[in-house]
């Protein structure tokens, strides 16, 4: 009877919630601030310790503070004189304040984050959530105390990703290192070999290139950035290689392993297989990541995983369960910081009203790298593949005049359109602030816009911008400037 009598006090104490989301990266903090706005008493569980998930903590925010950096100085180097500026004494990279000035970065927007979750009544729980059954989790403090468990009437996944690991090949974050470790480096290696041409791999070798590494991209197909238009591709890697960087396309590596304080690599050409020996001082894997699932037990309510090893969801974001959702990188889609955003607003959206909504065709991508590549919907090679009749517009930024008056005239504007109804299909953008100027084409896109419904909104000179005007222009016309 006393036994008895202590689990129903125990039942009783257990902490409830309305909503609690497992996870507190950019879905799963955002999910929990838009669920408490909406009026639920919401907790957000995390076992980093910093909010932010892999987005702010060791991926997006500290590599584009790694990324701005190197730039300024390779700009300070290479083209101060003819600007107009002459530097006195000499011009050295300190790795260590360069590191600093990456972790300020990093410490602010976490802690922004937390403070974020307080103003928003948001209950902070740090340590790692695993479900006990359909309604309750446990919860395994990041400090060592005791365990304890909640119990939640709507439960949101957004555990994210974590690296893919190259079978075979072990990484120390010493010598062979991931994409956290890359970013870590305590002296600019001699000699760097990344292994992938992905977004990933790309803005690293920019980083070190321009720091003083001699750059070696590996990448198994026959052209680098996944996921990009044809043409924007073969430009970027036209520029990249004009900048310093060796390409091995149709190449794959078979083996890698450290030796003292080198790599050795082994590779093979993918259509003759001849092979060869490369030696770097540090080698990046980079060939992307996998849904992170470990520790969740999620087997044991028997959410289902596809080939991926993603959780299976359905439209709503919802699993076998209708009350447990699942959202970001650790389900399908491109696993992009801003995808699993407005996944998180939409989740929490559908637990009030029933109706929440993303629009998968229209996620922009950025590559960081300078020039800078963003795009979003279609390219011409998916264009092609679905049969789909178009026309296309391109100006140059070598013709914008606030591109010319920079000094930052590399690459274009290219609008894709549907031939008939004149509806914008894509847009792809490589060159200065190709990033900021997408947002304007994923807003054409989103209200279905044609190109000269863009061309005819007037846009503020001198501006990047206006190459943006005159690429729509130019899909049914032609633009003025060129």
């Amino acid at each position: 009877m006393l036994r008895s009598n202590l689990q129903f006090i125990r039942l009783n104490s257990t902490k409830t919630f309305d909503v609690a989301i497992i996870g507190g990266g950019p879905g799963g903090y955002v999910a929990a601030i838009k669920a408490a706005q909406l009026g639920f008493k919401t907790a957000c569980i995390e076992k980093r310790g910093a909010l932010g998930g892999t987005c702010l903590n060791v991926g997006c925010i500290p590599s584009k503070a790694l990324l701005n950096n190197s730039h300024l100085y390779h700009t300070m180097q290479h083209e101060a004189k003819e600007r107009g500026i002459d530097i006195v004494g000499e011009l050295k990279v300190n790795i260590d304040n360069l590191q600093k000035a990456k972790e300020k970065s990093v410490k602010g927007l976490t802690g922004g984050v937390e403070m974020l979750l307080k103003k928003n009544k948001v209950e902070y729980l740090k340590g790692e959530g695993s479900f006990i059954d359909e309604y309750n989790l446990n919860i395994k403090p990041i400090d060592g105390s005791e365990e304890y468990s909640i119990k939640a009437d709507n439960i949101i996944v957004a555990t994210g990703s974590e690296v893919t690991p190259f079978p075979g090949i072990e990484i120390d974050e010493e010598r062979i290192v991931s994409s956290t470790g890359i970013l870590a480096l305590k002296e600019v290696p001699k000699k760097l070999s990344i292994i992938g041409g992905g977004i990933i791999g790309l803005e690293m070798a920019s980083v070190w290139s321009r720091l003083g590494s001699e750059v070696t991209v590996i990448e198994f197909q026959n052209a680098v950035g996944a996921g990009m238009d044809g043409e924007v591709a073969k430009t970027a890697q036209k520029l990249l290689t004009k900048q310093g960087l060796k390409f091995k396309l149709g190449t794959k590596v078979t083996k890698a392993e450290r030796d003292g304080e080198t790599v050795k690599i082994q590779v093979e050409n993918v259509k003759s297989g001849e092979a060869e020996e490369l030696d770097a001082d540090v080698l990046l894997v980079a060939i992307g990541r996998r849904p992170y699932t470990k520790g969740l037990n999620f087997e044991k309510i028997g959410l289902e995983v596809d080939e991926k090893n993603r959780l299976v969801i359905d439209s709503n974001f919802r699993t076998k369960h209708q009350h447990i959702q699942v959202i970001g990188d650790v389900t399908f889609g491109p696993m992009l910081a801003h995808k699993a955003e407005e996944e998180g607003i939409a989740a929490a959206e559908i637990i009030k009203t029933g109706h929440g909504h993303v629009n998968y065709g229209n996620i922009p991508s950025v590559m960081y790298t300078h020039p800078e590549v963003a795009w979003t919907g279609l390219s011409e090679e998916q264009l092609k593949e679905q049969g789909i009749k178009y026309k296309s517009g391109k100006f140059t930024f070598a013709a914008n005049s606030r591109a010319k008056t920079n000094n930052d005239t590399d690459g274009f504007v290219k609008i894709l359109a549907d031939a008939e109804t004149q509806r914008i299909l894509g847009a792809h953008i490589i060159g200065p602030n190709a990033g900021e100027l997408i947002a304007e084409m994923v807003l054409a896109i989103e209200y279905g816009a044609s190109p000269e419904d863009v061309a005819r909104t007037c846009h503020a000179h001198p501006t990047l911008s206006e190459a943006t005007k005159e690429a729509n222009l130019a899909v049914f016309g032609k633009p003025i400037n060129s």
